[in-house]
């Protein structure tokens, strides 16, 4: 019997996850970072519990952490959410042999679909229709080359483990080749534990559709309907729509009846979206499955009537889905609302949720993962919550989306809303003439150029979010010892409290320590101001430093990218302001804030 779900996730899934278990009739139970000891997903679960970390490393993409976790808790099942650990075969297979139910599909079908060239050869043998490509990892640039001079260009190198635009590099010319391979593999290796990569042909302008689809034990499989989701930036989906809109009907079976042929072909249980690329030429090309919920899952609900995410549920605990038949009804917009400020180029922010006010009305959804007062970390991705409307029309759900967008106010951190009202505002988005012409390059090569960057400006950031790291320690209980963990600002407030000690601001301007006080936002500009100058390297994101492109004590040009700062999943370079001699001042793994000096060009 499944009852207890453990949820190996956080933030908007999270809370997602908890609601179908609660309407299921479930217990919902959830396991938390240090920074997320106080999160919206940890209040509303029915338990919580620690993993006892605050990297992704330590705690959501550990596996030993969260099965031990999970055994703790008397947990039946685990849901794995999307990302982390939700593609990983290794991690469903140590969920099931700890005696657990995996809500997804086998480790078997997750490691011959998760694996692109594995899931390139199934395709093949399906006949899904796809661009030329390798069938085997690629190990050195010039195999690169060589496809190139087969196939030409340009070509995609993409990790064989990612997802979300994480190891997928575009090379267009030869002389990029070396670069770009290496950068894809070490994104690869960072991101996925697995640094392979393999080649396939890029196709110019294509728009990115997809096929839901869901699968049972019985060995049925259907497709739920198509998305559109080729607004994105930096290989990350914004906006998403369902159906995908003006596609003939012969594209549309084709696609579905290819998604479905994969899929059945591994047997595969639980819901799934098999992507592909839909060229301007009327050439279509498989790209890759995703053996998890999709962000994008409620435009396909609302279009749909299905709850996928119940439905993942009651396929794990052994139902069917031979009573459903999907037929579409209307359209479903969805706008991802991230903590990014599209006025400097989407750089991620953390910081504190001052206030929300969501938007309500006929046909509109609001899936979130903050509440006023929420703090959004720095070590995770940048999603706060999803804006979903469905109406009767394409036009009318545009329409409902731009009010919906005008009511929504989060205030605390930049957010993508001023983008998204100016894209739902773009011709070339609206189509009044059946034609849509956006594409998956269309922001940076379209969008953007014409766009002048006040006009999206996110918002003014208001708290900076300090760290909310737990503090343990231990006080004995009728003589028993028992771990006790304390927010790491309420300790540090006592402690400073108690020696009468005082906080100096990055302004360099002393004063008393609140237990609440963080850095606003004026201190951080001063911040950036001081650092700033014509040999400075300043972090355009709080962040981590992942590496360098040079040596310290390398002759640069002014322009050459020298060292990559991450932060919510996000990597961002940055350039030599001119030509000389690179002094570092930060090192690799280093935490910096926004506006720091990570080095001069002398």
């Amino acid at each position: 019997m499944m009852q207890r779900i453990l949820i190996a996730n956080r933030g908007e899934i999270a809370v997602r996850i908890i609601h179908a278990c609660h309407d299921e009739g479930l217990t919902a139970i959830a396991v938390y970072a240090d920074d997320d000891a106080d999160a919206l997903f940890v209040d509303l679960a029915d338990d919580a519990y620690a993993l006892h970390g605050r990297s992704m490393q330590q705690t959501y993409l550990s596996i030993d952490a969260i099965v031990r976790v999970a055994l703790q808790a008397n947990a039946d099942a685990v849901h794995p959410g999307y990302g982390f650990l939700s593609e990983n075969a290794d991690f469903a297979r140590a969920v099931i042999d700890a005696g657990m139910i995996w809500i997804g599909p086998s480790p078997e079908a997750i490691g011959a679909l998760g694996d692109k060239v594995r899931a390139r050869a199934i395709a093949a043998e399906v006949g899904a229709p796809m661009a030329p490509g390798t069938t085997e990892p690629v190990h050195d640039p010039a195999d690169v080359v060589a496809f190139a001079k087969e196939y030409g260009l340009p070509l995609a190198i993409k990790a064989v483990h990612g997802g979300g635009g994480r190891g997928l590099k575009v090379v267009r010319r030869l002389d990029e080749v070396r670069q770009a391979f290496i950068t894809a593999t070490q994104e690869a290796e960072l991101a996925f534990g697995n640094g392979e990569c393999f080649l396939e042909r890029f196709l110019d302008r294509p728009r990115h559709v997809e096929v839901q689809v869901l699968g049972d034990s019985s060995g049925k499989v259907i497709a739920v309907g198509t998305r559109d989701c080729s607004l994105q930036r930096r290989n990350q989906k914004l906006i998403e729509e369902a159906p995908a809109p003006f596609l003939h009907d012969g594209t549309i079976s084709r696609l579905e009846d290819a998604a479905v042929a994969i899929c059945s072909r591994v047997g595969y249980v639980g819901a799934g979206t098999v992507e592909f690329l839909v060229a301007d030429d009327g050439t279509l090309s498989f790209m890759e499955v995703n053996t998890r919920i999709q962000v994008e899952h409620p435009v396909t609900e609302l279009v749909s009537g299905i709850d996928l995410v119940r439905e993942q549920l009651r396929v794990a605990a052994g139902g069917s889905i031979s009573q459903l038949h999907p037929v579409v009804h209307g359209h479903a917009l969805e706008c991802r609302i991230t903590a990014e400020d599209p006025s400097r180029g989407f750089a991620p922010f953390p910081g504190v949720i001052g206030a929300l006010r969501s938007p309500t009305g006929p046909g509109v959804r609001f899936d979130t993962g903050i509440a006023a007062g929420s703090r959004i970390p720095d070590q995770f991705d940048s999603m706060l919550a999803k804006l979903i409307v469905h109406a009767d029309t394409r036009v009318e759900c545009i329409r409902r989306m731009r009010h919906a967008l005008d009511e929504l106010s989060i205030d605390g951190v930049p957010t993508v809303v001023p983008f998204d009202k100016a894209v739902l505002c773009d011709p070339d988005f609206i189509a009044d003439d059946g034609n849509l012409n956006v594409y998956t390059r269309w922001i940076e090569e379209e969008f953007l150029p014409r766009t002048a960057p006040e006009t999206l400006d996110g918002g003014v950031t208001g708290i900076r979010a300090g760290s909310t790291s737990v503090t343990r320690t231990w006080i004995e209980l009728d003589g028993r010892r028992v771990e006790l963990g304390l927010p790491g600002q309420l300790v540090d407030a006592v402690a400073l409290a108690g020696r009468g000690g005082t906080a100096v601001s990055p302004s360099g301007v002393a004063k008393p320590l609140n237990a609440n006080d963080d850095l606003t936002d004026a201190d951080v500009v001063n911040t950036a101001a001081a650092a700033r100058s014509d040999a400075a390297l300043v972090s355009p994101i709080t962040g981590t430093v992942v590496r360098w492109l040079a040596l310290n004590g390398d002759t640069v040009n002014r322009g050459d990218p020298l060292v990559v700062v991450e932060a919510m999943k996000m990597e961002t370079q940055v350039a030599a302001p001119r030509d000389g001699v690179l002094v570092m001042l930060v090192q690799a793994e280093e935490f910096v804030e926004y506006g720091q000096k990570l080095g001069e060009v002398r």
